[in-house]
């Protein structure tokens, strides 16, 4: 089997809001995130881990926020573009990805599961085949102050 491994990392800051999208899933929080689409870090820091598997460039490539047709988009419809994309490369498809999110709030564990259960269902793979935990930053820096959250995304591709 071809294989390759992508890496991925997503930033956004915290804005006015009462939710943040992750993994897919709604996330009560006292905050939004201040972003082009929704900002689910998540979900972009995988898909820049997939695209950049292959050498296809980065999300904002691929939807650049000076585009309005991605204002307030659902991040859901850029991994479903990056499935596609990959598939239509060769045939390349995720065999597994893991993913952490670096924040001190919102709480990431009691969701995990369910964004396993989305971004699993979404790339069409087995769920003990996707990973999300989160950590915090010992209250250093921007995500240690609360001003934003993070991810980091790593994903391994193959081919038949």
């Amino acid at each position: 089997m071809n294989i390759r491994i992508g890496q991925g990392f997503d930033v956004h800051t915290f804005g006015e809001g009462d939710h943040v999208m992750l993994g897919g899933v709604r996330v009560p929080h006292e905050r939004g995130i201040v972003a082009h689409s929704d900002g689910d870090v998540v979900i972009h820091a995988l898909c820049d881990a997939m695209l950049g598997a292959l050498a296809l460039g980065d999300i904002g490539r691929h939807f650049p926020p000076s585009d309005p047709q991605w204002k307030d988009a659902d991040s859901l419809l850029f991994l479903r573009h990056c499935t596609r994309l990959l598939d239509g490369q060769g045939g390349w498809r995720v065999i597994n990805a893991d993913i952490t999110v670096v924040c001190e709030r919102p709480k990431v564990g009691p969701h995990a599961d369910a964004m396993r259960e989305r971004l699993a269902r979404e790339l069409g793979i087995d769920v003990n085949a996707v990973s999300v935990k989160a950590t915090t930053s010992e209250r250093m820096g921007f995500t240690g102050r609360g001003e934003g959250i993070a991810a980091m995304a790593v994903c391994l591709l193959g081919k038949a």
